[in-house]
């Protein structure tokens, strides 16, 4: 029976069982985060419920849009998962908060009134939160190319997640709570006991903090400027490599070179691979069809080999394919199918670096390309370096005498025309038996094209037919076996991968000896592959999100109407890069277009906590009677520091799955991101539970006390 070493859907299927295996993980660790602070069956179960019902208003939103579910949709719906909930645990939390007050007074207010208030007090600070969130996003749609198909889907999965838990929060979860929890027993008991604890420690810490306000917000900035400094260090590359469970070994024979040498040498090849342990099957195939969308020559050779998991890298696998092969002449490629077919669309070549020397000459193209391979060879960590293949081959040329074609009254371009159509070959007709198709080419016999079967050939002309000897000089010479261009210009490609080095340490050394090669006249050298995708989208990346910063300031200015107010919120961002360097350093992960995704999304969860804060902080002197003073900002922060770490806690923690088994299937993409997110915000509420009261303390009097004289009867 036959047996399949490659197959896309298999590699679709592993990727999406892992994520909904990661899904389901990521609820359980959402739940018991959640109980761990509301020490109640009730309270989290009600949180709970905004994670189906979110997930399944997505489904229904996908379904009626005709989008698809699938491994980047469902990595959206697992960041986002630890999300869904902070909506209905701030409703939660805040309704839970003033039953116990409501407790404690003698005129008590009716339970559908007192969670009516106590939902819209926090309903602002959630519709605002997820409009900010949104418009982080929203560079993600303006990504293109391969990135932006890659990540679009999980912004749109993650989006519609979020706008449907937070329509969740302020309608289900508000009739939940009043289902539910004014039966409960225990409800005069206060605080369970985590979060006392949290409490009484967050409260002294905080006294201290407001007592040296600008000692803690400049030690905020220079661990910010730190690592803001440390980002240029950053290895970087496009987008972190497949876990595919297949490779594709590329042999590059010479061109000329026979079917039976290419299938004799491949074998051998084929032997040697499959003694590498986690290589389970090895099929081969040697050239491609003339009509296939890649076609090759029969001088070159494919290995596609079925992967067994281990627990070594990528890397040390092909380290060892590499090391077996070396002896063989041959030009070796190593990836993986998708892979290099990604390679492919970025730069037309199926490596992650692409030097392309354009020139006119193509004898002066091969010789600067040797001597450019060789400077490049010693680059540590440099592999499959090779000179695209260009050979010279055996070719009859025929040249035109144009004076005597015109002697005998034939045009010169219908002699050529006339030519190519006896040497080609033209379809006449189409002949069918039953189901089956043949073209009817005329052409001349075998014998006839040789030297002098061609000096024989007879030529219609108005004068009579004559022998094509007496129109045309016929020599034997050699040319390229092929001529190759880009934007009209003839080129030579040298194509290399990386090993054991990041991409972008190495390209800066493939630059730097470029850079020191002197050139002839008119031609030149360019770069192009994973890295420059990298570059361009990270440009790209960096001018949307600088826009997308401005109408978050725009929308946090229109709420509060204080620059300074928005501006101490939007300071989350950068106490959240803080967490995401030391993520990124600790997990040995590069720069890649996953973990500037990640920091994006990161942002918009981040100034959720700011804006809950600063939010409580003016209600409570607007509505409750405090002035701004030290114990205005000891008690908001006390009273909103359960809502801030559950949220920000179980956002992270969710994240908690895929921090683990970065090489699975599906997972290759989502890990970064997760390291990014899950790091960031750790670093970002626990610097803002300081950082923050200290900044409204020393810059936001004027602004919330203009805000508290200006204020209705809605709450911020």
């Amino acid at each position: 029976a036959p047996t399949v070493t490659m197959r896309q859907a298999s590699f679709i299927d592993a990727s999406i069982d892992t994520l909904k295996g990661k899904l389901i993980a990521a609820s359980v660790v959402v739940a018991v985060v959640l109980f761990a602070f509301l020490a109640n069956l009730r309270t989290t179960l009600i949180s709970l419920a905004a994670i189906p019902v979110s997930i399944l208003i997505t489904v229904l939103v996908f379904k009626y849009f005709g989008f698809s579910i699938n491994t980047m949709t469902l990595g959206g719906l697992t960041i986002a998962i630890g999300e869904l909930v902070d909506d209905a645990v701030v409703g939660v939390e805040n309704v839970l908060r003033r039953l116990r007050e409501d407790r404690r007074e003698r005129t008590r207010l009716a339970t559908v009134s007192l969670i009516v208030k106590a939902t819209l007090e926090v309903r602002s600070a959630i519709v605002y939160a997820t409009v900010i969130i949104v418009l982080v996003l929203s560079p993600l749609f303006c990504l293109p190319g391969v990135e932006g198909r890659l990540m679009m889907p999980l912004a749109i999965a993650y989006i519609v997640s979020l706008i449907a838990s937070m329509l969740v929060a302020v309608t289900l979860t508000p009739v939940l709570s009043y289902w539910l929890l004014p039966g409960i027993k225990h409800l005069d008991h206060g605080d369970p006991w985590l979060v006392r604890r949290l409490k009484t420690s967050y409260s002294g810490a905080l006294t201290w903090v407001l007592a040296h306000p600008k000692s803690i917000v400049t030690a905020g900035g220079v661990a910010v400027v730190i690592a803001a400094a440390t980002v240029p260090f950053f290895a970087t590359t496009f987008l972190p490599p497949f876990n595919e469970g297949s490779a594709l070994v590329g042999l590059r024979l010479n061109p000329g070179t026979t079917l039976s040498e290419t299938v004799r040498i491949a074998a051998q090849a084929e032997v040697l691979v499959s003694k590498v342990p986690e290589v389970a099957l090895v099929g081969r195939r040697s050239g491609r069809g003339e009509l296939d969308e890649h076609a090759e020559g029969v001088h070159v050779s494919e290995l596609d080999l079925k992967l067994v998991r281990s627990d070594r890298s990528l890397d040390a696998i092909y380290g060892d394919i590499r090391r077996l092969l070396a002896p063989f002449p041959v030009a070796l490629n190593i990836g993986q199918p998708i892979s290099h077919r990604i390679d492919h669309m970025l730069s037309g070549v199926r490596s992650q670096i692409a030097i392309k020397i354009f020139g006119d000459d193509l004898d002066t193209l091969r010789s600067q390309a040797e001597a450019l391979r060789s400077r490049l060879a010693a680059i540590p960590g440099l592999a499959d370096l090779e000179v695209e293949k260009q050979v010279l081959t055996p070719q009859i040329r025929v040249r035109l005498d144009y004076d005597r074609a015109a002697q005998y009254g034939i045009a010169p371009s219908k002699l050529g025309a006339e030519l190519q159509m006896l040497i080609d070959g033209e379809r006449i007709t189409q002949i069918i038996e039953g189901n089956r198709r043949f073209n009817l080419v005329l052409r001349l016999p075998e014998n006839a094209r040789s030297i002098e079967g061609l000096q024989r050939v007879l030529i219609d002309t108005p004068l009579g037919r004559v022998p094509l000897a007496r129109l045309a000089t016929i020599e034997e010479a050699d040319g390229p076996n092929e001529v190759s261009r880009d934007d009209g210009r003839r080129r030579i490609v040298l194509s290399a991968n990386s090993q054991g080095r990041a991409l972008s340490a190495i390209v800066t050394d493939i630059r730097a000896n470029v850079a020191d090669m002197r050139l002839p006249e008119g031609y030149f050298v360019t770069l192009g592959g994973q890295f420059q995708a990298q570059e361009e989208a990270s440009r790209l990346i960096l001018l949307l999100s600088i826009g997308s910063a401005v109408l978050i300031f725009l929308v946090l200015y229109s709420r509060y109407r204080s620059g300074v107010l928005a501006a101490i919120i939007m300071a989350n961002i950068p106490l959240a890069l803080v967490g995401s360097v030391i993520g990124l350093w600790l997990s040995g992960q590069p720069l890649s277009i996953a973990a500037l995704i990640g920091f994006i999304t990161l942002a918009g969860i981040a100034i959720r906590n700011g804006i809950l804060k600063v939010s409580h902080y003016v209600n409570l002197c607007a509505f409750e009677g405090e002035q701004f003073d030290r114990k205005m900002i000891v008690r908001g922060s006390l009273e909103r520091i359960t809502p801030v770490l559950m949220t920000a806690l179980v956002a992270a923690f969710a994240l908690a799955p895929l921090l683990f088994e970065a090489e699975q299937p599906g997972t290759e993409i989502l890990h970064p991101v997760a390291v990014v997110i899950f790091a960031g915000l750790i670093s970002a509420t626990l610097l803002d539970t300081f950082i923050t009261p200290a900044m409204v303390w020393l810059f936001g009097r004027a602004s919330i006390e203009r805000l508290v004289n200006e204020s209705g009867t809605e709450a911020f």
